[in-house]
């Protein structure tokens, strides 16, 4: 359903004719003849819309709107996880790790489980130069310093670019000249 504004009438088939008096993030405010004032979903599919209120003011965030703002902000704190797919080649595979002595167990992994950990440590560094960038107790000196140290961790880790299945997530480090 479209987002209706304040002063709109609709028709329930339970509580008849109603005016939207109030705007919330999921609900409508409603005064009903038969019902009185009952708040009732934004999902809900039994609101016919009987006049729309074009001059009415939106009063609150749509939906749309708040999942937008809560997107943003989420992504600004590295709280969402970006799906990263594996390389076609790995996907099923295991890594094997194979100790110098022979009387030692080999450890076996599936890829996916190492590379998802691969993938955690990047989104971590992520955050880290996040914080780092947005810390008001570091001088600009000590953020680039921090941030070029950051930058050869990346130069590390290259060597796991081979497992993924796009460029665009490659580790990058410091470029030769």
């Amino acid at each position: 359903m479209e987002e209706l504004t304040v002063g709109t009438r609709v028709e329930h088939p339970r509580y008849g004719e109603g005016i939207i008096s109030k705007d919330n993030i999921t609900a409508y405010e409603i005064f009903f003849e038969r019902g009185g004032k009952i708040e009732i979903t934004k999902r809900n599919t039994d609101l016919k819309v009987l006049q729309l209120n074009q001059t009415g003011a939106k009063s609150g965030l749509s939906i749309k709107d708040f999942e937008k703002v809560m997107t943003y902000v989420l992504d600004q704190y590295g709280a969402l996880s970006e799906i990263v797919p594996l390389g076609e080649k790995w996907q099923g595979g295991t890594l094997l790790m194979q100790p110098a002595n022979p009387a030692l167990q080999p450890k076996e992994i599936p890829i996916e489980t190492f590379f998802h950990k691969i993938v955690m440590l990047r989104d971590r560094l992520r955050v880290l130069e996040q914080n780092i960038n947005s810390s008001t107790s570091l001088s600009d000196e000590e953020k680039v310093n921090i941030q070029q140290y950051i930058t050869r961790v990346y130069g590390s880790l290259t060597t796991f670019n081979v497992l993924f299945s796009e460029k665009d997530h490659y580790f990058v480090g410091v470029k030769s000249k």
